[in-house]
């Protein structure tokens, strides 16, 4: 099954959707560990599975879209946590120097590591590559026309391959890249995207409403305007949600008041962010019914009775699930068991404190334990196995050389079909074509009426003629 077959093909599909978040990205690996372990389950815990065998779309932002870039490509968790943890400390590590003041007015980081490790993972592969093995979605911001751009790899896409647009021929590396571009971080990241005006400059998708990107992916994977238009329903579509561990805001109104604005500059985005994601959970949780549900707030609560549309199940137009976690003191010590000052805390929630990433791995995989629950994945989503083998996800076998599986041992069923030996060499059309037999070989017919040769030797060890 190619991709193309797989994204058009019948049946319920699965959305996975990454938030963006600097270096806490290290916690989404946490929850996706859990996740990928769970999955493997339904798969008879086969090895070679990867979560782009189980998710038909994998979309994400900043950060989220390094990842769901390389789960894309068929890399595993264990794989994908080695190559962030390592690119955290290098990415964080290289600030630009004072003799480089015109780069340093306009970012803190030098993205060239960024740059060669991205390089290194995904070297040549485009977005229309067929390395890719299963829906993509990176989300950036166009920051020269104020818009959020949705890169996906669907070959029926409008931008894919059109006067429109190139996306196809857009270095995988590089739209992650843009994805990442975070204002003040790294500088904006420039591509040529085909159509009346090729040149774009983008910048991290997180400078809008789909810093966590569930909403977006839902619209991609069900708009009209998009390629994917899969089918609304609790049974038909799973969206679910990582994020990247949430601060709580604590200052004093007297703290607020004394601000300067250097404080409100550095202060902002961050508002901005949170405010958009919990936006994005409230319409997502008005529109699902979800066994993850997160109390908003005080006044709406948990939203459970505030379906806007049901379904004839009075279960959503989809199904849910959100996974992320306060990183706050209390919450915290309930997950690890250990104290953290307001000093560690502020260390864990600042995006580009890379000193932090083996913890808040750790506190994603704490977290994970406590709230993804294997039947959160009903069986009912479970793919298909042509659908779980599209792309470079299908085996080959070599005639010789016996895979090292657990092969049971099973009997033929007796299957009655009619034989008549051949005195002289003959031919049949099969649907296969023309298949000869020699002089002595037998004629079969099928039990649903087929005919075809069988040479004389495989006959003898494989029938047994009735008196």
């Amino acid at each position: 099954m190619t991709l193309l077959q797989r994204l058009q093909s019948e049946g319920p599909k699965r959305i996975l959707a990454l938030d963006g978040g600097g270096i806490r990205g290290a916690l989404t690996l946490g929850y996706l560990k859990k996740i990928e372990d769970s999955l493997a389950s339904q798969f008879d815990n086969d090895p070679a599975f990867r979560l782009c065998d189980y998710f038909d779309l994998i979309g994400g932002t900043s950060t989220g879209s390094i990842i769901a870039a390389c789960l894309s490509i068929g890399m595993k968790v264990d794989d994908i946590k080695s190559m962030y943890l390592d690119l955290g400390g290098k990415i964080f590590g290289d600030k630009f120097k004072w003799y480089e003041i015109t780069k340093l007015i306009k970012a803190k980081y030098d993205a060239g590591p960024l740059e060669k490790e991205l390089k290194a993972v995904f070297g040549d592969t485009t977005l229309g590559s067929d390395k890719i093995r299963t829906g993509l979605c990176i989300v950036t911001k166009r920051a020269d026309t104020n818009s959020v751009w949705p890169l996906i790899n669907h070959p029926s896409g409008k931008f894919y391959d059109s006067q429109f647009g190139l996306n196809k021929n857009v270095l995988l590396w590089k739209a992650v890249r843009a994805s990442a571009a975070a204002p003040t971080y790294f500088l904006p990241q420039v591509i040529d995207v085909g159509g009346n005006a090729p040149t774009a400059a983008f910048v991290d998708g997180g400078v809008s409403m789909a810093n966590n990107p569930a909403l977006q992916l839902l619209m991609v994977a069900t708009l009209k305007g998009f390629p994917f238009r899969w089918k609304m329903g609790a049974g038909n579509l799973l969206l679910v949600s990582v994020g990247t561990g949430m601060g709580k805001l604590t200052s004093l109104p007297e703290n607020v008041t004394d601000n300067h604005l250097l404080n409100w500059a550095a202060e902002i985005p961050d508002m901005l962010m949170q405010d958009a994601s919990w936006n994005n959970q409230i319409i997502l949780q008005w529109l699902a019914k979800s066994p993850t549900a997160w109390q908003i707030d005080e006044e709406i609560g948990d939203m459970r009775d505030d379906l806007l549309v049901a379904d004839s199940n009075g279960k959503g137009l989809f199904s849910y699930l959100r996974y992320n976690t306060w990183i706050a003191a209390e919450e915290l010590k309930q997950l690890t068991g250990k104290s953290y000052s307001s000093e560690d805390v502020a260390r864990l929630v600042e995006m580009s404190n890379a000193d932090s990433r083996f913890e808040l791995y750790d506190i994603g995989l704490a977290a994970a334990e406590k709230q993804v629950d294997p039947t959160h994945f009903d069986t009912s989503f479970m793919p298909s196995p042509e659908a779980s083998q599209a792309g470079n996800s299908i085996r080959h076998f070599k005639q010789g050389v016996i895979p090292e599986f657990e092969f049971q041992l099973v009997t033929k069923k007796p299957i009655a079909v009619r034989c008549c030996r051949m005195a002289e060499a003959f031919e049949v059309e099969t649907l296969e074509g023309l298949m000869k037999g020699r002089a002595g070989d037998y004629l079969m017919i099928g039990i649903n009426g087929e005919m075809y040769p069988c040479a004389k030797e495989v006959f003898e060890q494989t029938y047994i003629a009735e008196a």
